[in-house]
């Protein structure tokens, strides 16, 4: 490593925290109870849905694409997504399970300097995820980059990570975020000169290493304890714990 050490600390929520997997496995079964209540065969569209998301989450129209699949024809589209589309939103999941560790390295590092989480995704859905983990009360500053400027300035984008920074009183480039996706967690730490740690884990636990991050972890504990020797004395100083 080479320049002054990171400041703060920075952490993804989806698959880094917690298996993502979890929560979409959730939302789409609330989704096959909606679809139930609309006439469809619920069984059928939840069945469809997951596996429109195992084949990439992040894309949209996923419901749509589920609905089409059962064959719903094309032109009842814009009368029964929107409901589905309510029931994901909207649904609250009772209890996400964190990744093994994740609860203790967070506590961690909140002691050694000041904590964010960066994530994309609907405010309310994000919202709700937080809340299942219970680890919320170890990230006083969250950031949802959607709720700055929509699905445009999701990472890579830097706007969400400038507006952490702000919020930490931080330089942007005196960051170290940790994230399990190389082409928005890293990258977005390459946008503004920051470093990142990349954990190969969910999702995107096979996905190239590129850009290349500054190190490379299989857990969250891992990354965190890399973290840990990072941050110097005056990071503990600026963190609350």
């Amino acid at each position: 490593m080479t320049g002054p050490a990171p400041l703060g600390v920075v952490v993804d929520l989806d698959d880094t925290l917690y298996p993502q997997a979890d929560y979409l496995a959730s939302a789409a079964a609330a989704v096959g109870v909606a679809a139930g209540h609309a006439g469809l065969d619920g069984a059928a569209v939840h069945a469809a849905l997951r596996k429109e998301l195992a084949a990439g989450s992040d894309a949209g129209g996923t419901i749509d694409r589920a609905l089409l699949a059962v064959g719903v024809p094309a032109s009842s589209l814009s009368a029964l997504v929107p409901p589905l589309v309510a029931a994901f939103t909207q649904h609250t999941p009772p209890r996400l399970s964190p990744y093994p560790g994740a609860e203790e390295a967070l506590c961690a590092l909140a002691a050694a300097a000041p904590l964010a989480c960066l994530t994309d995704g609907n405010p309310a859905i994000q919202a709700a995820k937080v809340a299942a983990t219970g680890l919320g009360r170890l990230l006083p500053v969250v950031v949802v980059t959607d709720a700055l400027g929509g699905r445009a300035v999701r990472k890579p984008h830097p706007t969400g990570l400038v507006a952490v920074a702000a919020r930490l009183g931080l330089p942007p480039d005196r960051l170290l975020v940790i994230g399990d996706r190389p082409g928005k967690d890293v990258a977005v730490a390459a946008a503004v000169g920051a470093r990142a740690v990349r954990i190969r884990q969910g999702e995107y636990a096979t996905a190239p290493d590129e850009p290349r991050a500054w190190a490379v972890t299989d857990t969250f504990p891992a990354a965190a304890e890399l973290a840990l020797g990072l941050l110097g004395a005056d990071a503990a100083a600026l963190s609350p714990g």
